[in-house]
C-alpha cells in the first residue's frame, strides 16, 4: 500500500467539511445570483430616477453625477461577470470528451 495515497485520503477527508454548504443558510448559487440581479436592477432604477429628477430640476448635478457613476459601476460589474461566465462556458466546450 502506498503511504502517499493514504495521506491524500486523510487530507481529503479532513478538508471535505470545509467545502460543504452550511446547513440552514439557504444561500445557493441561484440565491446569490438572484440577489446580484436585484441589486443591479435597483442601482439602475435609482440612476434613472435621479436622471429624470435632474432633467426637471428636482435633483442637483452632483447627485446626477453620483447616480450615473454608480450605474456605470453596476453595468461594468455585470459585464465582467457575463464575460467570466462566457469564458468558463468556452473552456467547458474545449474539454475533450
Amino acid at each position: 500500500m502506498d503511504i502517499r495515497a493514504l495521506n491524500a485520503a486523510q487530507k481529503y477527508a479532513a478538508a471535505r467539511p470545509v467545502t460543504e454548504p452550511v446547513p440552514g443558510s439557504g444561500e445557493g448559487l441561484s440565491d446569490v445570483l438572484g440577489g446580484a440581479a436585484q441589486n443591479f436592477a435597483q442601482a439602475f432604477r435609482e440612476g434613472e430616477e435621479t436622471a429624470k429628477a435632474a432633467m426637471i430640476g428636482e435633483a442637483d448635478p452632483h447627485a446626477l453625477v453620483q447616480a450615473l457613476a454608480q450605474t456605470q459601476l453596476a453595468v461594468e460589474a455585470a459585464v465582467t461577470v457575463r464575460d467570466k461566465v462566457v469564458e468558463a462556458y468556452q473552456e467547458i466546450l474545449r474539454m475533450p470528451v
